[in-house]
C-alpha cells in the first residue's frame, strides 16, 4: 500500500501538473500514476488529487483497451465549466440547511482547527432529503471535511457527566435562539476566558522572526504582583457575529459577568437592536455564571431593570462546556490571533483582542475593566425576594426569565 510520503509527493506533483491539464490528460495521467503504484493505487491519487475513484478507473481502462473513438474526435472535451453542477448550485439552501443541522451536535476543542459531529453523514443525509436539499452521504462528507471537520474516534469526544437530559436541553435552547432571531431579538453567548498571566511570560504557539532571535521571557510563570492577571469575559453575538470582551484585573464573579453585558449592550446592543425588548442569554452551567449561583441572578435583575430588557437565560447541560458558542466563534479565535507573544501588559491584551478577525467576518470589541470585584459576596433572602424570576416549564433550574420592574 502506498505511504503517507508517497501521496504527499502525488500531491505535489498534481497541484504543479494541474493548471495545464485538461479532462482526458488529467484523468490518463491520474490512470498512470496509479498504475505504477500497484494495488492501492487508485486510491491513494483519489486521496492525493480528490478526483473521484471511478474517473481514475476510466482511465485505467482506457490504458488497458485503448481511448474511444468519441474520445479522440475534435471538439470532444468539454468546455471549461461543463458537466454537471455542484449541488451546492443546483440546491442553494443545502449549505445553509446542513449548517443548521450540525448546529446542537458539533463537539471539539474550540482552540483547535478540527470539528466533528455526533451524527452521521447518512444520517445528515436523509435529514436533508427531508428537508428537500437531496445529496448523498458522500456529498455530506465532502462538504463537511471542507468546514473543517474530521472522523474522529469515541474516545475523543468523552466529555464529563452525561446528563440524561443534555441532548434534549441541547434541542431546547437550539429552537430558542431561533424563536428570538426570527423575531428580531438579540441572542449572546457568553463565558469567561481562560484567566492570563500579564507580563513576559511564555505563551504558547509560535510566529514568524528573524532566524536565531526568539522573544526571551521569564523561565517560572510566578504571578508578577504589579502586573497581576488578566480575565477575559466575553460576550458573543450570534446572530451578527460580533463580540464584546471585558477584561478584568480583579476577580471573576457574576458581578463581573453581569458588568460586562451590561457594557456590550451600551457599547455595541443597543444600537444593533433599537427596537430590542428581550435578551437571549446561553451559558455555561458553572463558573461565574452559573445556574445555581444567587449573585448571578441578583445582578441580571439589576440589569433588567437599567435596560428595560426582559432576560431569558439557558445554561448549558454539565459537562458541555466546550459546546458553548462563544468558545469555537471567539475564544479560540483569540487564542490564535496572539500566539507566541508575550501578554506584557493589559494594554497589549486589549489590542490583541480587538484585533482579532476571521474570514467569515467577526469583529470585536474590547476594554479594560478596573473595577474591584470582591469575593464571597452574601446574597441575603432579601435580595432573592427581588428577583422576578418565571422559570420555563422545561427544566426551570436550567431555563428561566428575569422581567425588568
Amino acid at each position: 500500500m502506498p505511504t503517507t510520503q508517497v501521496v504527499e509527493w502525488i500531491r505535489t506533483k498534481f497541484l504543479s501538473l494541474a493548471p495545464d491539464l485538461n479532462e482526458r490528460s488529467r484523468r490518463m495521467w491520474a490512470a498512470v500514476e496509479a498504475a505504477s503504484l500497484g494495488r492501492g493505487g487508485p486510491s491513494a491519487v483519489a486521496a492525493a488529487t480528490g478526483m473521484s475513484r471511478s474517473t481514475i478507473r476510466a482511465g485505467l481502462r482506457e490504458l488497458r483497451e485503448g481511448p474511444s473513438p468519441e474520445a479522440l474526435s475534435p471538439g470532444r472535451l468539454r468546455q471549461p465549466g461543463g458537466g454537471r453542477k455542484p449541488l451546492t448550485q443546483t440546491y442553494s439552501d443545502l449549505s445553509p440547511t446542513l449548517r443548521s443541522l450540525l448546529e446542537s451536535t458539533t463537539r471539539g476543542d474550540p482552540e483547535s482547527p478540527i470539528l466533528w459531529t455526533c451524527k452521521s453523514t447518512r444520517k445528515l443525509a436523509e435529514e436533508l432529503a427531508a428537508a428537500g436539499c437531496p445529496a448523498s452521504y458522500r456529498t455530506v462528507d465532502r462538504l463537511l471535511r471542507a468546514w473543517g471537520y474530521s472522523l474522529q474516534s469515541n474516545r475523543k469526544v468523552r466529555e464529563g457527566t452525561d446528563h440524561p437530559d443534555r441532548n434534549a436541553q441541547f434541542e431546547y435552547i437550539s429552537r430558542q435562539v431561533r424563536f428570538y432571531q426570527r423575531r428580531g431579538q438579540p441572542v449572546i453567548s457568553v463565558d469567561t476566558k481562560k484567566k492570563e498571566l500579564v507580563g513576559d511570560f511564555r505563551n504558547a504557539g509560535r510566529e514568524w522572526r528573524p532566524k536565531g532571535q526568539p522573544l526571551k521571557v521569564r523561565v517560572h510563570d510566578f504571578l508578577d504582583k504589579d502586573l497581576g492577571k488578566a480575565i477575559p469575559y466575553g460576550v458573543y453575538d450570534l446572530t451578527r457575529n460580533e463580540a464584546w470582551v471585558s477584561v478584568g484585573i480583579d476577580h471573576d464573579t457574576a458581578e463581573f459577568a453581569a458588568a460586562a453585558i451590561g457594557r456590550w449592550w451600551s457599547k455595541m446592543g443597543r444600537r444593533r437592536y433599537p427596537q430590542a425588548r428581550e435578551l437571549y442569554i446561553t451559558a455555561d452551567g458553572g463558573g461565574s455564571n452559573g445556574a445555581r449561583c444567587r449573585l448571578w441572578k441578583v445582578t441580571l435583575q439589576k440589569l433588567a431593570n437599567r435596560t428595560g430588557l426582559k432576560l431569558t437565560v439557558s445554561h448549558l447541560p454539565p459537562g458541555t462546556s466546550k459546546w458553548n458558542k462563544i468558545e469555537h466563534r471567539l475564544f479560540c479565535h483569540i487564542t490564535q490571533n496572539w500566539r507566541g507573544r508575550p501578554l506584557v501588559s493589559h494594554d497589549i491584551i486589549v489590542q490583541l483582542i480587538a484585533s482579532t478577525t476571521t474570514a467569515q467576518g467577526l469583529k470585536v470589541q474590547a476594554a479594560l475593566d478596573r473595577r474591584q470585584y470582591p469575593l464571597k459576596k452574601k446574597v441575603t433572602p432579601q435580595d432573592l425576594s427581588h428577583v422576578h424570576l418565571l422559570r420555563s416549564g422545561f427544566h426551570g433550574d436550567w431555563n428561566y426569565t428575569i422581567v425588568p420592574v
